[in-house]
């Protein structure tokens, strides 16, 4: 195999990896946002996931000692998807039964995602910054040398299951309805709080999902900030797909794409350093910029509703 096929492979095989958390995170806002409540305390949920599952396995790890444990990648994924969505929950009980303004809300959960890791931390592992590396992590499935983890094949899996869900039955139909004219599908008899909880809480499993992937999936720890903005990346991914899961599959191949470059220019002398961390970045600065006002929101997304 020749240096540039290998370089296409290389590039083709971690676009996926980089496209994974990305796709977990804005699938979760589109059922959030659908639904009418904005969520960008995604990033947030994410790292509190990264952190469930690193210490979940870690911790059951050292208790039961050495050895092949199979079944514990699994059990920190569960727990994973159990901490994004009770902190989702929390962000939808303030946002939507006490109508708190849903941006400082989200913020509010992002800000103590920044602080609380670092406490948890020190009390198991006596630094601010890492957890230990866990001997169980997820396995790779696939032929040698192209092997992923299984939350990639799930992670794609997801777009044709979302958009069944969403535009094919009647959960989707209720979910949109609530998102564009909440008044008019409460007179039909749709829970429009109900709904929304559910959204809202759909997003921090699937975001805590996405934080499960790069602890014990990407890496084998957890990392202070590991996140690394994936999931504000998340949601403009989710805006250039105008909330619809196609959408949001190429946009997140095209953030992805530019992450994976990033990882694969690093060391090359063909553009600076600084830019080559920057361009994933950049990329999402663009995207915005080009498409914010060309892409049109569910009507009542951000707008608390009172019955």
């Amino acid at each position: 195999m020749n240096l540039d096929a290998a370089f296409w492979i290389a590039l083709f095989f971690s676009t996926l990896r980089q496209t994974t958390p990305l796709l977990l995170t804005a699938l979760g806002g589109m059922f959030s946002e659908r639904s009418g409540v904005v969520n960008i305390a995604l990033e947030g949920i994410i790292l509190f996931g990264a952190l469930t599952a690193a210490v979940v396995v870690e911790r059951v790890e050292h208790t039961l000692g050495p050895g092949p444990h199979p079944w514990l990648p699994w059990l920190g994924i569960l727990s994973a998807m159990l901490v994004g969505g009770l902190v989702a929950l929390v962000h939808a009980v303030v946002s939507i039964k006490y109508r708190a303004d849903q941006i400082i809300s989200a913020t509010a959960i992002n800000l103590l995602a920044l602080g609380a890791p670092s406490l948890v931390l020190t009390y198991f592992y006596g630094n601010a910054t890492n957890s230990k590396e866990v001997a169980n992590r997820l396995p790779l499935w696939g032929p040698e040398g192209f092997a992923l983890s299984p939350l990639v094949y799930l992670a794609f899996l997801l777009v044709p299951l979302s958009w069944w869900v969403l535009f094919k039955t009647p959960f989707g139909l209720r979910l949109r309805a609530v998102g564009e004219h909440p008044e008019a599908a409460d007179t039909l008899g749709i829970n429009v709080y109900r709904m929304r909880y559910i959204g809202v809480v759909l997003s921090g499993i699937l975001a805590g999902l996405a934080g499960a992937y790069l602890a014990i999936g990407f890496l084998n720890q957890f990392v202070r900030g590991m996140s690394a903005g994936m999931g504000f990346i998340s949601l403009a991914a989710m805006i250039f797909g105008k909330w619809h899961p196609l959408g949001i599959l190429f946009s997140t191949l095209l953030f992805g794409f530019a992450s994976a470059l990033a990882i694969q220019l690093q060391g090359t002398e063909i553009l600076p350093a600084v830019l080559v961390q920057a361009f994933p970045y950049v990329v999402t600065i663009l995207v915005l910029a080009g498409f914010m006002g060309k892409s049109r929101p569910p009507a009542a997304v951000g707008r608390p509703y009172e019955k």
